[in-house]
Formats: structure tokens, sequence, C-alpha cells
């Protein structure tokens, strides 16, 4: 995200419909401005230190850069761990993160023009010759549309937008003639066709040969895309009509754009995470800043900024005053229900939020830019990192981070808004911790685990496009740059795009649609680039006092999540409403209020549904506390080497497989299949791993049957053909309903499709060896070593039976919700015999390749004050083999008497649009 300009007028009395000449003058000026109020506060970093770190920077992006350009060009990105290039089709397939990947030199081409930025000219020029010389456009290969364009597309401009200013210099690309610019025009024609629907909202994917619906194109039935997937073309596709004068590209981008405005919801001014591209229904009706939508709101206010549209401006203003009213809750922004705004949606924040304070910098608002961004800082101190999602008590939801640079392009715009050396201190902790926990030989390494400090075999392009550049521009003087950063907006993928733009071929109608929808409040307009002494009043130690007490939000106390709660609730005198985890049954006084509650007023109305909601999403939190995480089923043998990691199920009974060591062995199939008698072959399961198929009697009278032959362990595989762990919530095998205590042996669950990825290989090698575990294990080098695929054809074979597993850890790079979000709940009748308990929280579908133990951040808070929880902790100690229903039926009663008003509320939410 972000952008190096400000917005329109540096003063609070600059008029509000100013010439756009005057705008694009200004606009470089209002966060520079603003630098020059901080005289105190943190202690002053010296020049000296400041160059020392901008040189780090350098030589960290010389190795990132190198070994990319040494052992993975002209593929996509980079492998660190293994030193290779990632080639579409030629690794174990990784779901929607590999649609970024379209054999086009990705990584070389999201950096051109951080080389610039980096002063690296000459090395700017030969990527120049390389990619014009090298890269091929016209690719059999199916791609994501959004990634496309912010990458590619964004790259091939940023860089002929920095290779025009370094031709007028005189010295460098003095033969350049456009080339990069007709590569992004023919690019921005293969990507035109995904605009063929009704909405005009783009396919998600596209194939850059045959493009949508052709038989060959293998796309084009996909119904739904996400908010930011289609609100996120502006700035490039109008970049590319000013450019070149073919006005179709900034029509198309601006088509989508209106249709999405159109279909906000109208009472609250949100847009969901994903719409129908046909229908224009809302098929997720959450709406936060993170995953999913983060670069639709950033695009509004920038496209404004670029273009010298006034409806981007107030379609932004009129959403910006919806997030700060619903979303943000400071410091935290969590997402809510789009028709009922009050009711969080969600417990916890994806790390792609962290750009959102950023953008409040451009908007002008400093005072929650401040607080979040501390925030985010504070949960890094823990874990060197930001977890790709954690909790409002800030505990670990999703462990991986691909060393995103979100925070540190909004540590750099708020060091530019206030100069508060502070923002250096921040700076360079990221530059340690990414030297010391994700530099590998080859590059840098993104965590598989920010808990444990794993590696993951992935340098995503962004890391060279954004991370460096924030960084490097975060310490250096103006005049360590060659050009005038100021002159420039930077995309979401931080290319560089010129300001001048806003006057150049300006043949697009700008109707101003969006008075049509709503009425504005002005005093929107009145934070667009303040005046720096409202800002900050006279205190030049304005940050620190808003940082202060917010050191300690991430610490061992634990604290519960922070819940706002709206001022016109308080009426004079009244009480707080009554939240879901201070209620207790047995007071007489929260009873009185729940009587009370839908029948005085609208507000109490209001509160009645919120506390509905609270209590159904604490029965899921509590249901979502006594599931086992996840298992791992790891092939270990040749010639997978422990590369395949399969998502298992884990078993109620037998061995548990995270208070011992993992079981390790060769499988064999039972016979009888099923495993419900006797087996026939105990001379083939004796000392191994023995697969069983689901269905026909108990999960523990399998385990007996394969115990008693002798098994060391047992792999129950679906027999629901083509169920998959990617679209099915974690399921786990209960016991049947007797003592258990007999069953030694470890037990794990997979369904079909991971199923056969073992069948397959037992097929292929015939001795196939397994690990089961409670989490992946890293690969054996050595072992690796010793035993060499004996054949081209081995190795071709093993990527073939690999294609379709996912690995247990990984998550899609620009919105971790979107592997599952199709994801039902497993339907089981009442005579599936296997007794199992399938856990599908409310309001979301955790993703199934992620580990499910939400854990806190220091690994030993709990939340004592939560006597809901502590009820269901106790009646699980004095009933083990109790379900999960009757452990949370004091909810349960409670819910009861209330069917009727959440059947209502959910017509409501159904048929409000």
């Amino acid at each position: 995200m972000s952008e190096a300009g400000g917005g329109r007028g540096c003063g609070s009395s600059v008029p509000q419909r100013a010439p756009w000449s005057l705008v694009a003058a200004t606009a470089a000026f209002c966060l520079v401005s603003a630098t020059s109020v901080w005289t105190a506060g943190a202690a002053p970093m010296s020049r000296e230190e400041r160059q020392k770190l901008g040189n780090q920077v350098l030589e960290m992006f010389d190795h990132a850069y190198g070994n990319y350009m040494e052992h993975a060009y002209p593929a996509d990105e980079l492998m660190p761990l293994t030193c290779r290039g990632r080639v579409r089709g030629q690794e174990p397939s990784r779901g929607d993160v590999d649609d970024a990947l379209g054999k086009f030199s990705l990584t070389l081409i999201d950096s051109l023009d951080t080389l610039v930025v980096l002063n690296k000219t000459k090395e700017f020029e030969d990527a120049v010759r390389k990619v014009l010389r090298d890269v091929n456009l016209d690719n059999d290969v199916v791609v994501s549309v959004f990634e496309t364009n912010i990458r590619v597309l964004g790259g091939l401009l940023g860089g002929h937008s920095l290779a025009i200013m370094l031709k007028e210099k005189g010295e460098y690309m003095q033969w350049y003639n456009d080339e990069l610019l007709q590569m992004a025009k023919q690019l921005g024609y293969k990507l035109l066709p995904a605009f063929n629907t009704t909405s005009g909202l783009p396919y998600p994917r596209i194939n850059l040969k045959f493009g949508i619906r052709k038989p060959e194109a293998r796309t084009g039935t996909e119904t739904d895309t996400c908010t930011a997937c289609a609100g996120t073309l502006i700035l490039e596709f109008a970049a590319l009509s000013r450019f070149t004068g073919a006005t179709i590209f900034e029509e198309y981008a601006r088509k989508a754009l209106d249709f999405l405005w159109e279909k906000r919801q109208r009472s609250s001014n949100l847009v969901g995470v994903t719409i129908n591209i046909h229908t224009g229904d809302w098929v997720r009706k959450d709406s936060g800043v993170g995953a999913g939508i983060d670069s639709y709101y950033e695009y509004l206010l920038k496209a404004y900024v670029l273009l010298g549209d006034d409806s981007f401006l107030e379609r932004f203003n009129t959403h910006y005053d919806a997030i700060m009213r619903y979303i943000s809750q400071p410091p935290l922004l969590l997402d809510v229900h789009i028709h009922k705004p009050m009711l969080n949606a969600r417990t916890w924040m994806d790390a792609l939020l962290a750009f959102f304070p950023g953008l409040q910098v451009l908007k002008g608002d400093i005072r929650p830019a401040i607080e979040t961004h501390e925030m985010l800082y504070q949960v890094i101190k823990k874990h060197n990192f930001l977890p790709e999602a954690f909790t409002t008590d800030f505990r670990v939801h999703w462990a991986q981070h691909p060393l995103r640079p979100e925070f540190a392009e909004s540590t750099y715009f708020l060091y530019k808004a206030t100069g508060d050396p502070y923002y250096l201190e921040v700076g360079k902790t990221l530059i340690e911790n990414l030297n010391k926990y994700a530099r590998v030989p080859c590059g840098f390494a993104a965590m598989k685990d920010v808990r444990t400090g794993s590696h993951e075999d992935r340098m995503d392009s962004f890391f060279l496009a954004e991370m460096f550049k924030y960084l490097y521009l975060l310490f250096a003087d103006k005049e360590d740059i060659i050009f005038d950063i100021e002159d420039y907006i930077f995309t979401t993928e931080a290319h560089l795009l010129p300001l001048w733009l806003s006057t150049t071929n300006q043949s697009i109608s700008k109707k101003n649609t969006t008075s049509e929808y709503t009425e504005l409040d002005d005093s929107n307009f009145d934070w667009t680039c303040p005046n720096t002494q409202i800002l900050f009043p006279n205190d030049p130690l304005y940050a620190q006092s808003i940082r202060e007490p917010l050191k300690n939000v991430v610490d061992k106390s634990c604290p519960r999540g922070i819940i706002r709660v709206r001022e016109e609730s308080f009426r004079s005198g009244a009480k707080p409403p009554l939240r879901a985890r201070d209620f207790m049954a047995t007071n007489p006084e929260h009873l009185e209020i729940l009587k009370k509650m839908g029948a005085a007023s609208s507000i109490d109305a209001e509160d009645g549904l919120r506390f509905m909601q609270e209590m159904i999403e604490l029965s899921s939190q509590q249901q979502k506390e006594q599931q086992l995480p996840p298992r791992a089923v790891q092939i270990v043998s040749h010639p997978f080497f422990g590369r395949v990691v399969l998502t298992a199920g884990p078993a109620q009974f037998g061995l548990d497989l995270s208070k011992h060591k993992e079981t390790r062995g060769f499988v064999a199939s039972s016979k009888p299949y099923n495993g419900c008698s006797e087996l026939t072959n105990p001379e083939a399961v004796m000392g191994k791993i023995a697969l069983i198929q689901r269905g026909q009697c108990m999960f523990a009278e399998k385990a007996r049957n394969i115990q008693n032959a002798g098994a060391i362990g047992g792999i129950v595989i679906d027999d629901n053909e083509g169920s998959s762990s990617d679209t099915a919530p974690l399921f786990q095998m209960a016991g049947d309903g007797k003592d258990t205590d007999d069953i030694k042996i470890p037990m794990l669950f997979l369904f079909s499709k991971e199923g056969n990825i073992i069948l397959d290989a037992i097929q292929e090698y015939e001795e196939v060896e397994v690990l089961l575990s409670d989490k992946a294990k890293d690969r054996d080098p050595e072992m690796e070593n010793e035993e060499q695929p004996s054949s081209e054809n081995d190795s071709q074979s093993a990527e073939q039976i690999t294609s379709s597993s996912q690995e247990v850890d990984l998550v899609d790079q620009e919105s971790p919700e979107e592997s599952s979000l199709n994801s039902q709940p497993e339907s089981l009748s009442p005579a599936d015999m296997d007794n199992a308990a399938s856990v599908s929280p409310s309001e979301q579908i955790s993703n199934p390749m992620e580990n499910h133990e939400t854990t806190s951040l220091d690994g030993e808070c709990t939340d004592l004050d939560n006597q809901l929880q502590e009820q269901s902790e106790t009646e699980e100690d004095s009933n083990p083999n109790v379900s999960w229903g009757k452990k949370v039926q004091p909810i349960d009663s409670i819910l009861a008497d209330w069917n009727e008003d959440i059947e209502a509320f959910e017509m409501m939410e159904k048929d409000e649009l």
C-alpha cells in the first residue's frame, strides 16, 4: 500500500474544491511538512547510524536479489531453502498462492523500480534488458487477475516510469524507447477478457494465452471474487490509459469500482469480503480492513490523489466514516457484519490490516494510526514477526509469516508524518529480526511458524518489491535518492506512478455518482491533509503519549479482547449493556436484563441481538477450545523425503501424539479394508502403520483390530470420494462410548483426497514410509542426499503424486481466509456408525491447513475471568466422555428461549439487501 504524497491542501482553510494543479503541487508537501513538528520524544538517531542502517538494507537486498538471479532466474520466485527457482507445475501445488506465478520472471519484474529507489541504476538497466529479452507474456497458464495486475502490470509501469525519468536525466537508459510500456499494454489487453461479465466485475482468474471460458483456458467458471480483487485495478489500469492514450483500461476499472460502490450496504456503508461477479450479491457479508477488502479502500483514496476525481475521495470518506464508526475499536480493527455492524463477525485479526495505519496517515487521521501501529509492534516484539492472524486477546491464531511488508510500510509513513525517531528504532528492529531469524544462505525464507522459528521454502516477490523499498526510504535523506520520491504515488505493491498523470490524456468522463446514493457529511473533508498544528497540538510528545498506554497491551496478563461499547447506548445514568462474557445464570440482575432486551427500545433490541451473537460466538469458542488440534502425516521415504505433509484429523483415543514421540513406519493396507473384523493379513501389517477405510463399524473397533494384528499405528481414510481437508472442517474420531484405554496405538484420519496421495504412492513405489506426529518435522537433508532419485521418472512421478497435496502450514498470500471460503461442515447421517465429531466454529471455518490450536503469545496465559469457560472445564473434568453439545448446555438452554428471535434475525440478514 501507500502513497508518497499527501492529500489536497495542507491547511484546514484550503478550499474543498481546489484545482487539481494545486493539489498535485501540494501533495508532496503535506507529509513532509509534518516532519518538522517533532523535536522530542524518542532519542534522535544520528545521521551516521541512519546511513549505516540504510547500507544494511542495501546489503540485504543484494543478498535476496543476487540469490534470486543466481539460483532462480528466469523462474518466478526463489526457493531460498533449496536454492532453486519455483516454476509453476514443477513443484507441489500450493493452491491459490500459485496463481501469482505465470512463468514471466515475476520477481525480476516486481523488483524493477526497487533497483532505482536503492540507487542501483546500472543493475536496473541490466534488469530491463533481461525483461525485454527473456520474458514471455503469452504462456498457457491460469493466473490471478489481481496479482498479475498489481505485481506484473504495476511492475512494468513502475519500471517504465523510472526508465523515462532516468532517460531525461541523460546518463542511463538513453536507448530506452517505451519497450516496458508496450509490454504493459500487451498484458493489459490480455487481462481485459476477464471483465466480460454483466456486472463489469472481473473474473478472478484468466489464462494468459487463451483468455476466459474457452475449453483450453481451464477457467471462467468462477462466480465469486473478493472485493479487493475487483477494486484494486484503477491505479494500474488508469496509468496504462494515461501513458498510452487507450482509454479502455481506465473505463473497465472505473466500471468495476462503480459497481462495488453501488452494491455497498446502504445503511452501514460497508462492503463485504466476497461478491458474486454476475449478480452482485454479497457471498461473504463480513467486513473489515484486512484480507479481501484492504486495497479497495486504499485505491479509492489514491485514485483521487492520482486522477483528481472528487467522487473517489467522497466514496473513500463515506467508507472511512463507517470504518471508524463500526470496525475501529482502538487499538483493534475487528470485522463486523455489513447488515448489523455493531456485531463483531470474528474475534481475530489478520496481518494484512497492518497497512491501514499508513493509509490513515495519508488520510490525515494520525491518532488511531499510532494506536493500531503500536499494538501491532507489541505483537511483533513478542514473536519477532507479525503472525498471519491473532486474536483480540493477542493469542496466535495463524502462525505463519511470509515476510509481509505492510507493517514496514506503515512505519515509514508514520515517520514521514511525525518525524518521531521512535519509528526509526522500529525499523531497526525489523532489520535485526529479518537478519537474525529469516536470513538463510540463499536469501530470506518465510516463517512457517513464528512461535518455533521454523522456515518455509518461500521468498515472495513482494518482499523485494516492497520491504526493502520502505526500509531504505525510512532511513534515507532526500539527497540519498536520485529522484524526488514525492512526485510519485505508491501502488499497493509499492510500484511508483508519476503524479503528472493526473493531467495527461483526460478523456474519461468524471461524472460524480456518489451523491446520487448518499448525503455526505462535509466534516469528512476536514481531515484531508490537515494542518499539522491541529494534528499535533504543540506537543512534541504527542505520539509518545498515545503509545504509552499500549506498551503493555500484549503481556502475560493476557487482557481480554477490547470491545468498544457504543457511546449512544450510555444514556444518562444507564449502565453498560450486558456482555455475554460477564453473564451469570445465577445472577437475578442479569436475568432481569435478559427479559428487558428487545422490549423497551431500539437500543435495547440491538443490545439483545448483540448479546445473542456474543453467546453464539462464546459457545463456538468453548467448542474450539475443547477440540484437538490437527495432526500431520508426513511421507518421509524416497523420493518425498518429508516434503509432502498431509493434514490429518486426530482421535479422542489412543496414543496422544502431542505428548509422545511421533510414530514412524511403513504403511500397509489391512484386509478386510474396513478393519471391522479380525485381520486376515496380520503378517502384512505387523510392525507397520495400517491403512483402513472408514465405515461399517466404530473407529475404536478398527483400532483394536489392527492393534491386535501388531500394527504400530492406523490411518483411517474417508470413504466419501472427493472429500478433502481443503473444503471440510477438521474431523475428529470419537470413541465408542466405552473405555478406550486399551487402545495404545496412534490413530489419524485422512480425507479421501489426502488418503489417495498415500495410496497412489504405494502403487508407484510399493514401500512408503510415513511419520505420524502432532506437527510436521523438518526435512532430513542427510537422508535426501543419501537417497537420490534413481531416475528422472521417479522425480516426475513424485511431483505428479504430490501436485494435489497441500502443506500443513501454508496460507493464501493475499487472503488467509480464501482457502476456506467455500468450506461447509460435513453432514453425518444418523446411520453413520463412526460416531465422529466434526467441528465447525460459528461464523468462520478455520483454514484446515493451519494449526487450529490458538496459542497465547506467552504460552502461559489463560482467561481466569471467563466463568462460563470454567464451568465448562469443570464439567469436562468430571465426565470426560460427555459430548461437546452437553458441555455447553447452559448456553444452549439460554438460547433456546430466543429461537424465534434468532430465526427472525437471520431472515432479516438474508432479505435486507
